[in-house]
């Protein structure tokens, strides 16, 4: 129903209060976090104490990329794979933010969907770790 307030494991909607979107927090996560690289992005994650239960994401792009519409068109498709992402609901709390290398320039959908799910999955099976 249009209207209706979801949580955001159900269905595949990204809402606005999964995104970050304070520069405290890119800084937070770049300064503080963990990182993990890929081929074509650089992945930095730091897990939240405090609520909302479920992980955020950011995405950064320079301008070694290209220019506006090449970063944005890059951009578009990640959030587009982490939208899509079945298994998004399994993440810890984090902050996530993934800064896309410029390699991800010529990169196809499927390109980059694999090397971003490459570096996300391994943090949905961080919680049942023992710490």
């Amino acid at each position: 129903m249009p209207g209706q307030q979801t949580s955001p494991e159900e269905g595949e909607s990204l809402r606005r209060e999964e995104g970050l979107r304070r520069r405290a927090d890119f800084l937070q996560c770049y300064r503080t976090g963990r990182r993990r690289h890929g081929s074509l992005v650089i992945l930095y994650f730091v897990e939240r104490q405090s609520a909302p239960p479920y992980a955020r994401i950011g995405i950064t792009a320079s301008r070694k990329v290209g220019g506006s519409v090449v970063r944005h068109r890059v951009k578009r498709r990640i959030r587009e794979i982490y939208r899509r992402w079945s298994e998004r609901s399994l993440l810890p709390p984090y902050d996530i933010v993934v800064h896309v290398l410029p390699a991800a320039r010529q990169a196809d959908f499927q390109a980059l969907k694999k090397d971003l799910l490459s570096l996300l999955e391994p943090l949905t099976k961080a919680q049942t770790r023992p710490r």
